[in-house]
This record gives C-alpha cells, sequence and structure tokens, in this order.
C-alpha cells in the first residue's frame, strides 16, 4: 500500500486548515503522517512552516528546537548551521565583535575544514540564544538553509512537534496541497 493510500484521507483533512486554529489531534496526526511519509515530503512540510508569515521566524523557531533536543540532535543541527554559514561568514563570525559567543570557539576550530562537525559535548556549550543569533545571520547569508534545517528536522518528527499546532498543521496543509498538484 502506498503512503498516499494510507494516508490520503488525513491529509485531505488539512487541506486549507486554519494553523490559527488548528485541530485538536494535530499532534496525533502528524505523529501518523510522519511515519508514512517519504522523507521528502515530511522535508517540504517543514520547510513551509519554517517559511511562513504564520508562525514565528525561522531563528527563534531553531532556537526553540535546539533548546529541545538532546545532544546529539543540537551538535546535528550546530553542524548544518556551520555547514550553511561557509567559511566566510565563519570567518566573519570568529573576529572581533562577532558576538556569538561559545559559538566562537567552535567556529575556530571548525574553521578550516571543508564540512564542520560538532560534538555533543561542544553543542552543549551553546545557548539557545546563540542559536538564534546564528540561524538568524546564516539565513540572511543564505536562504537555503530552511531547507538544511529542515532536513536534519524532519529526522526528528517528534522534536518539531514542540513547535506547536500551527507549525504541525502548515507542514501538513502543504503535503496536502502537494498531493493535490
Amino acid at each position: 500500500m502506498s503512503w498516499m493510500n494510507e494516508i490520503g484521507g488525513l491529509l485531505q483533512q488539512f487541506s486549507g486548515a486554519n494553523p490559527a486554529n488548528p485541530p485538536a489531534n494535530v499532534e496525533d496526526h502528524f505523529d501518523r503522517a510522519a511515519q508514512a511519509l517519504p522523507q521528502s515530503e515530511l522535508i517540504h512540510g517543514i520547510t513551509a512552516a519554517f517559511q511562513s508569515g504564520q508562525t514565528p521566524p525561522f531563528a527563534q523557531m531553531i532556537s526553540q528546537l535546539f533548546g529541545g533536543s538532546n545532544g546529539q540532535q543540537q551538535a546535528g543541527a550546530l553542524t548544518a548551521l556551520l555547514t550553511a554559514a561557509g567559511p566566510a561568514l565563519l570567518s566573519q563570525l570568529t573576529s572581533a565583535g562577532g558576538g556569538l559567543g561559545n559559538l566562537a570557539s567552535i567556529f575556530s576550530r571548525s574553521a578550516g575544514t571543508v564540512t564542520p562537525t560538532v560534538t555533543p559535548e561542544q553543542a552543549s556549550q551553546v545557548s539557545p540564544e546563540e542559536v538564534h543569533d546564528l540561524a538568524a545571520k546564516v539565513e540572511k547569508k543564505d536562504p537555503s538553509v530552511v531547507e538544511r534545517m529542515s532536513s536534519v528536522y524532519a529526522a526528528h518528527p517528534g522534536l518539531f512537534k514542540t513547535l506547536g499546532g500551527a507549525a504541525l498543521t502548515i507542514a501538513l496543509a502543504k503535503i496536502a496541497e502537494r498531493q493535490r498538484g
């Protein structure tokens, strides 16, 4: 049975749904959809939620997710942000006045590498506020970071659920819209 046969009716309920008034059981629906959907579809839905004017700004949501993550998830999120930042922005942020506190030491250790990698121990030293600042700067430099971070959180749909009903409704509505063609 294809995933659309399995959850098509569920997604139909979200066509035109109002994120300001999400269905009472949106978390359960999101769980069910996340288990059945191909990763690419979940990424599209999460990206729509991150980019929506009906949810908080991207950097705020990333900061919230980071704060609720375990060490491994935090490390993955920071690695994705550092990779998206690229060497030029990393260099700028590590210079005087970069203002990103504990991130500066991680940046300086990652700055010459092709793909920076953050350990859970390093990630645990970074505050959600620092992640907020980093995400905002990276998004301004490279808006494709939103899709990269969507991929990170599509691997952890239970964590994404902590953003609340509006974000979940937007994600499911976007997935439903894509299926209608």
